[in-house]
């Protein structure tokens, strides 16, 4: 029988990842998408590239793209960094850009239409991170609709569905999960300010991983900077 296709947004993150699996183990034909949106992370990519390869992912492309700014991800603004994960602020971090899942999903929209796919996996998640609006289940919910009502596909009924395996989950049990999927966690970055592919193990992002790792009693295999 043959495979049903999805699209996968993957960005070498950890989350990513194992919705990489999730979409696999779940016997679709996963089909990739990465960006490249000038981040200071973008050696996040390469990660990204070896993903696909490793979980034999059935494409992947990587598209480049630009944004307005505003952002420590893509400005000359410092990334935030604290002590600890309990000293993470519950405003929207200096670490948002703007628009940027409602962007990766339209991309994903138009590509699913013309590979013929409903199925769009995307790795948000609404329980340990960093408070972005764009990863809350009210968000996703309220896109999906709009997709179905901006495509040929939705007219048509044939309705498009994005998949958000990790949006309630907590990172102990994402890294539990990418486990038992046999996901290489030394390939993942989830950092927001990497040198030569090394972790700050400050920023938000090292604070959640690190956090989900210790919960797990698994050992990061990711480098962090001294």
């Amino acid at each position: 029988m043959k495979k049903k296709k999805a699209v996968v947004l993957l960005s070498g993150g950890l989350d990513s990842s194992v919705t990489l699996s999730i979409a696999l183990k779940k016997g679709f034909e996963a089909h990739c998408i990465s960006f490249n949106y000038k981040q200071r992370h973008a050696t996040e990519i390469s990660f990204a590239k070896f993903q696909a390869k490793n979980q034999n992912a059935k494409s992947h492309k990587i598209i480049k793209i630009d944004f307005f700014g505003g952002s420590a991800l893509t400005d000359n603004i410092p990334v935030p960094r604290n002590k600890n994960f309990n000293n993470i602020p519950d405003s929207i971090p200096k670490t948002y850009v703007p628009g940027r899942n409602l962007i990766f999903l339209s991309y994903a929209i138009g590509f699913a239409e013309y590979l013929k796919s409903s199925s769009i996996f995307i790795g948000v998640n609404a329980i340990d991170y960093s408070g972005y609006p764009d990863c809350r289940p009210d968000f996703i919910k309220s896109f999906e609709k709009t997709s179905n009502l901006a495509t040929k596909k939705g007219i048509e009924g044939n309705k498009i569905k994005i998949y958000t395996p990790l949006i309630n989950i907590s990172k102990k049990d994402i890294i539990l999960l990418g486990k038992k999927n046999n996901v290489n966690f030394k390939k993942t970055l989830s950092c927001y300010n990497p040198t030569e592919k090394k972790s700050c193990g400050e920023c938000d992002a090292c604070l959640i991983r690190t956090k989900g790792f210790s919960e797990a009693n698994i050992k990061d295999p990711l480098t962090y900077m001294k």
